[in-house]
């Protein structure tokens, strides 16, 4: 709670007072340090007005301090801003597909080699027959659907999990810590949620649906491999009609490890 409140953090407001309050304290007692030392006779007095070396720091130190943290808290702001343009789909406000291919590459590496089961999915979605999407109502309306959609997907996944533009009308999710049972059930979802989303670029409705495929996280996946395996399942999906999902399922670890015996 005081945390939330009293904000430590390179930007918040709550560092700039208590280092302010900090460095006015320190230019007291150097002040008073250096007027009661005397260096003729190595010796400690009280100089001939103490409260100066008060009352003075009070005045000056804490201006000077303000503005300096206060401008180390604007860069440690803009900073944080630019960071997230940086790894952020202008379009969609999901990672962009570099931020995610480096925050999912992060994550297989630090579970590789952990004796816990290694667990986690990668969903490709696919939007069907976009282009007709722009064709038809122009590429403003086509952008408002993939918002849209973008917003549709992370409503039905977790905080956790991942959620990526590919690039174009393809976006990823990754979600760790996600068996196959369920890895099918979430992309159902998103499947179902964004074929019942409310899209009217005009007086009609405009019907949106995606593909979806997807894989289970195997024992050495890198996110190459694992991002082979689930665009082969989107293929699947899309060559059998669209607007279906298919997964592939990791093999459970006693088959892989009789598979290596043999």
């Amino acid at each position: 709670m005081f945390g939330k409140r009293f904000d430590l953090s390179a930007r918040g407001w709550g560092r700039v007072i208590l280092f302010s309050g900090l460095g006015t304290l320190v230019c007291i007692l150097a002040a008073l340090a250096i007027d009661s030392f005397s260096f003729e006779t190595g010796t400690w007095r009280w100089g001939t007005a103490p409260w100066n070396n008060v009352i003075i720091p009070l005045v000056v130190a804490p201006p000077f301090f303000v503005y300096l943290l206060g401008k180390l808290r604007e860069l440690a702001i803009a900073h944080h801003e630019l960071s997230i343009v940086a790894s952020t789909d202008v379009l969609t406000s999901c990672l962009n597909r570099r931020a995610f291919t480096a925050m999912v590459d992060a994550y297989l590496e630090r579970v590789v080699g952990a004796e816990t089961k290694r667990e986690g999915a990668l969903l490709i979605i696919d939007v069907d027959h976009f282009k007709n999407v722009n064709d038809s109502f122009g590429h403003e309306c086509g952008d408002e659907a993939l918002k849209i959609i973008a917003q549709t997907i992370k409503g039905v996944v977790r905080e956790i999990d991942l959620v990526g533009r590919m690039g174009g009308e393809e976006f990823s999710v990754f979600m760790p810590g996600t068996d196959s049972s369920r890895t099918r059930a979430v992309a159902e979802r998103i499947r179902v949620a964004i074929s019942t989303v409310e899209f009217y670029p005009t007086e009609a409705r405009c019907d949106l649906s995606v593909s979806v495929g997807g894989a289970t996280l195997d024992h050495e996946d890198t996110f190459s491999e694992l991002f082979r395996r689930a665009d082969r399942r989107l293929y699947a999906a899309k060559q059998k009609g669209r607007n279906r999902v298919e997964i592939h399922n990791a093999p459970p670890d006693g088959v892989r490890a009789l598979h290596v015996v043999h």
